[in-house]
Order: structure tokens, then C-alpha cells, then sequence
């Protein structure tokens, strides 16, 4: 057995078992992909994928229940690596961040900038994507830190922490007639106008939906997207009433906008940080996190994977199953 058989298991599984796709991944040829599976399934005395003709179709039961372990023994060694570059390189490495539009464009900046004056030798890949590819990238170990607003607390692979809470804002062009309303905007008025906003899944447009959803309402979006330039520069061309996160909004950037808090229309967002369960960081990973979200302590995070590592501990039957005694006689 080798990490080579594990990683083309691995990789025939995320791949939808297209093996031309995992010998790209694997820079290796397709047979040389299908001969490590088979060594594998030889060696261990089962089927781990079932076959029509050459082709891998699915899982089987026994591949199934190995999958998971492959996926550990995987990890592990990534983290044994790391682990050993920590103290033989302390500030040097890649540093993987997949984050959505908006975190990406306006959270991170100053946050990526500072860092980089700390640790000039380490690499940063700056990965952009909807919240479910955030999450995947980070299931798939090609992000060592997510970010974004919405689904990531939604996976059991992953640790999600809080960072920071934020609200939505109304823009429009200025003399907008909602500029000059006696009080409040309330969802009926904001109703009126056609909107412009974020694509669902993004940036907190749950809350959006369901505040009008409350009220009996259908708002009548003619616009979505999931970049907040974009929707403001629809604005801008007065098609509709924009709804962005209100870190989007800059008076000084967006001199040809307006913006309305929308704190008491939408409930407060939270933005959350993303790690694998069972990863292992380096001492510069934690310290940007800690950068990002100060709450966000190493000590914080460390508590949190060690958690996760002692509930795997205990659901392994062979830390669970005392050992027989040994008898000798």
C-alpha cells in the first residue's frame, strides 16, 4: 500500500470516477491509475469501485466504508508534512484563502497587506467562489482557510467560527425619492421599486428573502448577481434600488450613490472562517486568522480542532473496545 493507490482512490471518487480526470490531477496516464486501484483492491481483498466493463461506475459497500479512512490517512500525512515544515521553515509556505466576492474584495485587503509585511516569504493564493465552492475547496484541501457569510456552518468536514456581524444598505442614485421619505423605509415601500441584489446562496440574501417572505411579500427582483460592483454599477444606470452588505458601500469610492441602512429591514449577517476538522496549521495560518478576527485567538482555534480530533478518537472502535488480555502460560 503507498500514497499513490490512496490518492487515486481519492481523486477517482471527487472526479465522478472519470479516470482521464485523475490522471490529469495525478500527472500520471489512465492505465497507470487503474493499476494502482486494482494493487490496492488486491492487497486489501476487496472491490472498491464497481465496474461496467473498464469503466468505474460507483462506490461499493466495502469502498464506502474505506473511503473515509483513505481521506484520514491522506490528511494525516499532509499534516505530518506540515508539521515538520512548521519548525524547519517557520516563515515560509503557501497560504490557500478561497473566499466569495465580497469578503475577498472588501474584508481581506488591509488584512492580506498587513500579513504580507509580517511574512514577505510566504506564498498567498487568493481563491474567489461562491459559499459552496468555498467549502469545497476547503473539503478537498485547496484552501487551508475559507471565508464567506452563508453555508459554511452547514458541513460537518468543517469548523466554522464567527468573525464579525454586518448589515445590509439600500443604494440608489442620488434625488432617489426614497432619499426624501418623511421616516423609516419600511420592506412595502422598498417593495415598489424594482431591486437589484445578490444571487441566492451569496452575501446574506437568505435574510432578504425572508423579510419579505414574512411580510407577504414578492419583491420584484429584476436583477441578481454575485458581485456588489455589479450591482451597484446597474444602479448607477437607474434600473432598480440596489441591496448590498454595507462594507460594500464607499461615500468616498461611490460619489455617484447614495446609501440607506437597511439594519431594521434584514437581520443581522455573521461572516464566518472556515478550517478543515483534522487539518493541521502553521504558526502563520493561525496568526491570519487572528489578523482577520482577533476573537479568533490561536488558542481559540486550537481548542477547536483538538475537539474535533478527540470526538474521532472516541467513535474508532479500537479506542473505544478495551484489548483483550494477554495470557501467558
Amino acid at each position: 500500500m503507498n500514497f499513490q493507490q490512496l490518492r487515486a482512490v481519492r481523486e477517482t471518487t471527487r472526479s465522478g470516477f472519470n479516470l482521464t480526470e485523475v490522471a490529469s490531477v495525478l500527472h500520471t496516464s489512465q492505465p497507470a491509475i487503474s493499476r494502482q486501484i486494482r494493487e490496492l483492491e488486491d492487497e486489501l481483498g476487496i472491490e472498491i469501485f464497481v465496474r461496467a466493463g473498464k469503466r468505474l461506475t460507483r462506490l461499493t459497500p466495502p469502498g464506502e466504508a474505506i473511503l473515509p479512512l483513505v481521506e484520514r490517512l491522506l490528511i494525516d500525512a499532509e499534516n505530518l508534512k506540515r508539521a515538520g515544515q512548521d519548525f524547519t521553515a517557520r516563515d515560509v509556505g503557501p497560504l490557500s484563502i478561497a473566499a466569495t466576492h465580497s469578503q475577498a474584495r472588501y474584508a481581506l485587503p488591509t488584512v492580506v497587506r498587513d500579513f504580507r509585511k509580517i511574512y514577505p516569504r510566504v506564498t498567498l493564493n487568493m481563491h474567489q467562489g461562491s459559499p459552496k465552492q468555498v467549502a469545497a475547496m476547503l473539503i478537498a484541501g485547496e484552501a487551508d482557510i475559507g471565508v464567506a457569510t452563508e453555508a459554511l456552518a452547514h458541513y460537518p468536514q468543517l469548523i466554522a467560527l464567527p468573525c464579525y456581524r454586518w448589515t445590509h444598505s439600500i443604494i440608489v442614485p442620488p434625488g432617489h425619492e426614497l432619499l426624501n421619505g418623511p421616516g423609516p423605509i419600511t420592506l412595502a415601500q422598498l417593495g415598489r421599486y424594482p431591486i437589484i441584489t445578490y444571487e441566492p446562496g451569496y452575501t446574506g440574501r437568505a435574510h432578504i428573502d425572508d423579510a419579505f417572505a414574512r411580510q407577504g411579500l414578492r419583491p420584484n427582483i429584476v436583477l441578481t448577481a454575485m458581485d456588489a460592483d455589479v450591482i451597484k454599477t446597474y444602479v448607477e444606470l437607474e434600473m432598480g434600488v440596489g441591496i448590498v452588505a454595507s462594507m460594500a458601500f464607499d461615500p468616498e469610492r461611490d460619489r455617484t450613490l447614495r446609501a440607506l441602512d437597511a439594519r431594521d429591514l434584514f437581520e443581522v449577517n455573521v461572516t464566518r472562517l472556515a478550517i478543515r476538522r483534522g487539518a493541521w496549521l502553521r504558526g502563520y495560518v493561525y496568526d491570519f486568522i487572528e489578523s482577520f478576527a482577533p476573537t479568533l485567538t490561536r488558542e481559540l482555534v486550537e481548542n477547536a480542532l483538538a475537539e474535533t480530533r478527540e470526538r474521532e478518537r472516541l467513535s474508532d472502535p479500537a479506542e473505544l473496545e478495551p484489548a483483550e488480555p494477554v495470557v501467558v502460560g
